[in-house]
């Protein structure tokens, strides 16, 4: 049964946020597609007539009956809220109860439903104080049909760009679509279909509809509950760095409870999670979606309800690095291809074509370790050769992967450095000659003893310890001057003392590598962002070598 719609207490309207709501087309369209998304729609047609400002948004939701209509355009009147204490436990989308209001002051506001008990539809039509002006029986299927023209006459919208507002309301769809996958989406511009997002199980499946250039096997989507919150859960959807960024920040989006919203603090979250998994510059795709208990928000922070203030902030930033990280692991439950099949088939035809790999091959390996650790869910990988002294060749249950060695060492160096950066001192000193001021400071930034040793002369007592048994200290410790934070610095080390490209390495010493690169909490990538491995799944080598066809027929017979 359709709540009644009326007005909200006056100390409950002092409680909302003061401001203007609907400013835009977009906030004309957002308010609408909110409203029917409360009203448990399945299916949502946006019609757009931007050069006419003019708006038509019909669901097939549960409608409003004949007394709901008399209210529904009257100012700072609901069917969601009704006191003081349900600002603590809001649910629905659409609650303040200005937004037909808003538009029937805005425009001119016709209204057309029909509840799903009732046998007649109303066709309403409102002045501009939200007062119903006229009403007649409308032939129409259970649902609602609002349909606002000449919007913003004489005000600020008229005077921007007409293709920045369209974009937005392009935007806008699809963030809603992203939280509330399982509805069809039909947008219309000027009479003719603009774009339709169809039903998804989830929000990560929906994503390939909106980034065309992004596959679902690029993206690993993870669901989990939160331990001790009731009603509380998380949903993350991220890009795997090996295969999918960003140059801008623009598909870091976060929504809470079924709305995106903007929230520095867990925009920052995510990008200190994906740090050093990608290339210089570049952001992450990322979809956070949090559903928490309500009375943990506070949605009046903002009219357009899109900043919000959330109870123990720490916590759920704490929730979110995690999930990340588990994310960025590889294990058996998250291994997909990491190339197209076409890219996986040229890739072998050029094989084929040139001839000949420096394979090492090594027959008699030991599976018993990969057998145990199978049977913790674990992907574990088994090094059988060596390519050209630079690719590790090595077989898991579901196919083949090439691991770079030198990137996935630096990987391995990089975390341990990380965690256990030292500056050790060193006897004799390590003399350097004719550095610069910035080079002299450079090194003193991150925590090398550094002091003049003669004119251009200087000598450097303690160095990172990683560097301690190298010949080439002095080249190292020359690279590291040239600038950057300590964080660059320590990549830098990772980056010159791991394993080179050309390096011949024994059976036990592939498979020390592999094993500690899989404990590594970013597996993917190096610390610059290059992707370690490359996987020849079992399914592509088999759709390549067409072991799916009948033997009699790939025979001609």
């Amino acid at each position: 049964m359709t709540s009644k719609i009326q007005p909200l207490p006056t100390e409950v309207v002092y409680l909302i946020s003061a401001g203007e709501v609907i400013d835009s087309l977009t906030a004309v369209v957002r308010e609408l597609v909110e409203n029917a998304l409360d009203a448990n729609a399945t299916r949502i047609v946006i019609s757009i007539w931007p050069q006419h400002w003019k708006v038509r948004v019909a669901d097939n939701g549960d409608g409003i009956n004949l007394d709901n209509l008399y209210q529904a355009a009257a100012a700072h009147s609901t069917s969601k809220i009704h006191s003081r204490d349900d600002l603590w436990r809001i649910n629905s989308l659409g609650f303040r109860g200005e937004a037909l209001h808003s538009l029937a002051t805005l425009g001119d506001l016709e209204i057309i439903s029909r509840a799903k008990n009732e046998t007649e539809g109303w066709r309403i039509n409102y002045n501009h104080q939200g007062e119903m002006k006229a009403m007649e029986i409308a032939a129409i299927a259970p649902g609602t049909v609002v349909t606002v023209s000449n919007l913003f006459v004489d005000s600020s919208p008229h005077h921007q760009s007409l293709p920045l507002h369209i974009k937005s309301v392009q935007n806008i769809i699809q963030n809603i679509a992203l939280c509330h996958p399982h509805l069809t989406y039909q947008v219309w511009q000027n009479d003719k279909e603009w774009f339709t997002i169809y039903p998804a199980k989830t929000g990560g499946k929906l994503i390939p509809q909106i980034l065309s250039q992004v596959k679902y096997h690029d993206l690993c989507e993870l669901n989990l509950p939160i331990v001790n919150r009731e009603n509380s859960s998380l949903n993350l959807v991220i890009g795997l760095p090996d295969r999918c960024h960003r140059h801008r920040s623009d598909w870091i989006k976060i929504a809470i409870n079924g709305r995106i919203i903007k929230s520095a603090e867990l925009e920052q979250t995510i990008i200190s999670g994906f740090h050093k998994t990608l290339p210089r510059d570049r952001y992450p795709v990322c979809f956070l979606h949090l559903n928490i208990s309500p009375d943990q928000i506070n949605w009046n922070r903002h009219p357009a309800k899109t900043e919000i203030y959330l109870h123990d902030m720490n916590f759920w930033q704490t929730q979110v690095t995690e999930a990340i990280s588990k994310a960025l692991q590889i294990s058996a439950g998250n291994i997909k291809e990491s190339v197209h099949t076409s890219r996986v088939s040229n890739l072998i035809k050029v094989a084929e074509s040139k001839g000949q790999y420096n394979i090492k091959s090594i027959n008699n390996v030991d599976h018993s370790k990969n057998q145990e650790n199978e049977q913790d869910n674990k992907l574990y990988l088994t090094a059988i050769a060596q390519a050209n002294n630079t690719y590790i060749i090595a077989e898991h249950s579901g196919g083949i992967w090439l691991v770079e060695q030198h990137i996935a060492h630096e990987r391995v160096l990089y975390e341990k450095i990380c965690d256990h950066w030292q500056i050790v001192p060193i006897e004799p000193a390590i003399i350097l000659y004719q550095l610069s001021n910035n080079q002299v400071t450079q090194l003193q930034r991150i925590g090398l003893e550094i002091e003049p040793f003669g004119e251009q002369i200087w000598a450097v007592r303690t160095i990172p310890l990683v560097l301690k048994e190298r010949e080439d200290i002095a080249e190292a410790i020359l690279e590291l001057s040239w600038g950057g934070d300590l964080q660059t610095a320590q990549v830098a080390v990772a980056c010159r003392t791991a394993i080179r490209n050309g390096t011949k390495m024994s059976l036990p010493e592939m498979q020390q590598l592999l094993d500690d690169w899989q404990k590594t909490r970013n597996p993917r990538t190096c610390p610059h962002g290059r992707p370690i491995y490359l996987s020849l799944e079992e399914t592509a080598l088999s759709r390549f070598f067409r072991r799916n066809w009948v033997i009699g027929k790939s025979h001609g017979i």
